[in-house]
């Protein structure tokens, strides 16, 4: 069977049939927005040379047929022929009946409980420095699962902008390029103590939050302080199936957070709790009790229910059957999603010694360095 083209609605649009039986349909303004001729697209980049504005608003297609494995579309008033790879195609055709629950999540994104404890995505800090499949394959479990360890790394101060240095770049802040987590006399955050700490994310009263943080460890022989992870997207399908109008009310409205513990710093960031995208992806979570301010956007009659999903929510978090627990050995590392993974630390004692050091760094730097392995990957098989 070949692929078939039909104009439809008077040349504003075409249905290809492709070989296996399926159908899609294509606008025509969308078909010469896409365009890949270099006319249309810088060679080099890809970047797109033309406007919306440069496509006449009553665009139409004239003629359109399949020939030497490409689709050949003649566009009026351009008069203009243009050649389409069929694979790109049927690969972003948007000709799909859409019914997605809110809250879900992309295929490149798996949700886990404390049954991960076994498969934690764990990397060789030599071998993802020197090797780039090696790097890939670490990288690829921190999109995946939202986190990741590195082993066998340097024992020294400043070890983890060597970790940052793989994929991206280091987000500076208040807290300096890097701060150190260890038990300070009257500390400006509740981290520098050595008490636990609920699982949380971090800065959720930045806007935009810093989406990634990575956690080295140069020294531990205190007694706790075991490091614990959480899969917020996990914990928000938990409290979705147990009470669909609490989740819908911690993505509906807006909570407040706020920062002032240091000298000449005031932050403030209005988000929800569980982020959703306008077609109702899942993309974020902000839970931090210590950083969360009163709430003042939830209506008298929501707010007895939106405290309820808060605090249900706060109760799947601590559940220990959602936490993965390791402890760190010096020169070990372990970085997290901002965005979709909390953290958490047990309480330690005086008795020994505990010093990580942490930075945040962003993740479409990560997204970008895996991405071109994965795509360099893809043009060399």
């Amino acid at each position: 069977m070949t692929t078939e083209i039909d104009l439809i609605d008077e040349g504003r649009a075409v249905l290809i049939r492709w070989p296996d039986g399926t159908k899609q349909r294509f606008h025509a303004v969308w078909l010469r927005d896409n365009a890949w001729d270099e006319a249309t697209r810088a060679p080099g980049n890809g970047q797109r040379l033309i406007t919306l504005g440069d496509i006449s608003a009553d665009i139409s297609i004239s003629a359109a047929k399949p020939e030497d494995g490409l689709l050949h579309l003649t566009f009026q008033p351009e008069d203009r022929t243009i050649s389409y790879d069929p694979k790109w195609l049927a690969d972003h055709g948007y000709d799909v009946r859409q019914h997605k629950v809110a809250g879900w999540t992309g295929s490149d994104i798996e949700t886990w409980d404390a049954g991960l404890s076994a498969g934690i995505p764990v990397g060789d800090f030599s071998a993802v420095s020197r090797s780039e499949s090696a790097l890939r394959d670490w990288l690829y479990g921190v999109r995946r699962y939202g986190f990741g360890k590195l082993v066998g790394g340097p024992v020294e101060d400043g070890a983890l902008f060597k970790v940052a240095d793989l994929f991206g770049y280091v987000r500076e802040t208040n807290y300096g390029r890097h701060f150190e987590v260890r038990t300070e006399v009257n500390p400006s955050n509740l981290a520098y103590t050595g008490l636990g700490l609920q699982a949380h994310t971090d800065n959720p009263y930045r806007d935009p939050v810093p989406t990634l943080q990575i956690l080295y460890c140069l020294e531990n022989s205190a007694e706790g302080g075991e490091n614990m992870v959480v899969d917020g997207f996990r914990a928000a399908e938990r409290l979705r199936a147990e009470n669909p109008r609490g989740f819908e009310l911690l993505t509906r409205y807006c909570a407040n957070y706020e920062y002032s513990g240091s000298a000449g710093v005031c932050l403030h960031s209005r988000r929800p709790m569980l982020e959703l995208a306008p077609d109702g992806e899942l993309i974020g979570i902000r839970f931090n009790n210590r950083s969360t301010a009163a709430i003042t956007d939830v209506p008298y009659e929501d707010m007895a229910d939106y405290y309820a999903a808060y605090r249900r929510l706060g109760e799947i978090i601590d559940d220990t059957s959602m936490q993965v627990t390791f402890k760190l050995a010096p020169g070990e590392s372990f970085i997290v999603d901002n965005t979709r993974v909390l953290h958490a630390r047990k309480g330690y004692s005086g008795a020994g010694s505990r010093w990580l050091q942490g930075c945040y760094a962003d993740k479409d730097g990560l997204l970008s360095t895996l991405g071109a392995i994965e795509l360099k990957d893809r043009k060399a098989a």
